[in-house]
């Protein structure tokens, strides 16, 4: 019997059953499933800044989180979700509103003062401050260095080996938004090289390549062509980044098993690793991956589906 077509699985949730079944039931108002799903995620960090990132999508285009909170006004977990929210909400204005277009400040201010509120209810909890450094980046003029500097320093000092705000702190200072490359580069390359033995961190040099790339895109205009992803990707500066973030993250993880959480990180690394032409490391991502994949970064270059099977077609010896 033949066997089946491979075809990545672009699950939004990365596998993360309990999250799931907790996204159905925003559908249908029940907030409870939300308070239980938060309550049993305990202290895993990624885990937990995972499933509020996911919840908050799920939750912006309804009053599901609100209602969550009329019930229990004093839910930590209710003020952190609502916080994410409302930072999900804002991206979704500026997104509808078209880069370039700013947004009424209220918006932007309305989310600002709900991570403060849902920080000052959940003191020890690092994601109120990912939430309000994202939502800095729609400020027209970025926020003053100082506040910055004081947000990032309450975050560091709750995780300081937070992924996504680190990713957070990336995107602000890309050229992108309010950096440039420099600035970024040097941000993801600290970051880096403090990280200890099996820290993702180091591919935030990967996620900084590709903000470069989609700039490059943003500021081509009709001369996209000009911008070719071999020429990107494919050099040696390049491949020497991705085989230092093979060797201090992933040959140092103490598993091989890849969590929910980190998912879109190996998938920085394997996009990075295939368009670098890297296959001593791409075909060990591949099989570590199966068929668990994230539409991003891979959408930037192309066809995510397209790119994938041509990859372990080409190198993992997979169908």
């Amino acid at each position: 019997m033949a066997r089946d077509r491979f075809a990545p699985d672009f699950d939004p949730d990365c596998g993360d059953t309990a999250l799931s079944s907790a996204r159905q039931d925003i559908v249908i108002g029940r907030w409870q499933g939300l308070r239980e799903l938060l309550r049993a995620t305990g202290p895993d960090r990624t885990a937990r800044g995972h499933r509020v990132r996911s919840l908050a999508q799920a939750c912006a285009g309804s009053s599901t989180v609100e209602t969550w909170l009329a019930a229990e006004p004093h839910s930590a977990d209710a003020l952190v979700l609502r916080a994410a929210t409302e930072t999900t909400r804002a991206f979704n204005v500026a997104i509808a509103a078209g880069r370039g277009v700013p947004i009424g400040p209220h918006r932007v201010d309305a989310a600002v003062l709900a991570c403060l509120a849902a920080a000052e209810a959940c003191p020890e909890d690092p994601t109120p401050w990912i939430s309000l450094i994202s939502v800095a980046r729609l400020y027209p003029s970025g926020v003053r260095r100082r506040e910055l500097a004081r947000w990032w320093d309450e975050l560091h000092r709750r995780d300081p080996h937070s992924m996504e705000g680190h990713v957070q702190v990336l995107h602000y200072y890309s050229a992108r938004w309010h950096g440039t490359h420099g600035l970024m580069y040097d941000f993801a390359r600290d970051a880096a090289g403090a990280a200890p033995a099996g820290c993702p961190l180091p591919v935030l040099v990967q996620y900084a390549r590709v903000e470069e790339y989609r700039y490059a895109l943003d500021t081509a205009g009709d001369s996209s062509t000009s911008v070719g992803p071999g020429r990107h990707w494919n050099h040696e500066g390049a491949l020497g980044d991705v085989r230092r973030t093979w060797e201090r993250w992933i040959l140092g993880r103490a598993v091989s098993e890849v969590a929910p959480g980190e998912l879109r990180d190996v998938n920085y690394l394997t996009h990075a690793a295939c368009m670098a032409g890297a296959e001593e490391v791409a075909a060990p991502l591949l099989r570590m991956l199966g068929r668990r994949f994230t539409r991003t970064p891979w959408s930037y270059t192309g066809d995510p589906v397209r790119q994938i099977v041509r990859r372990r077609t080409q190198w993992a010896s997979l169908p």
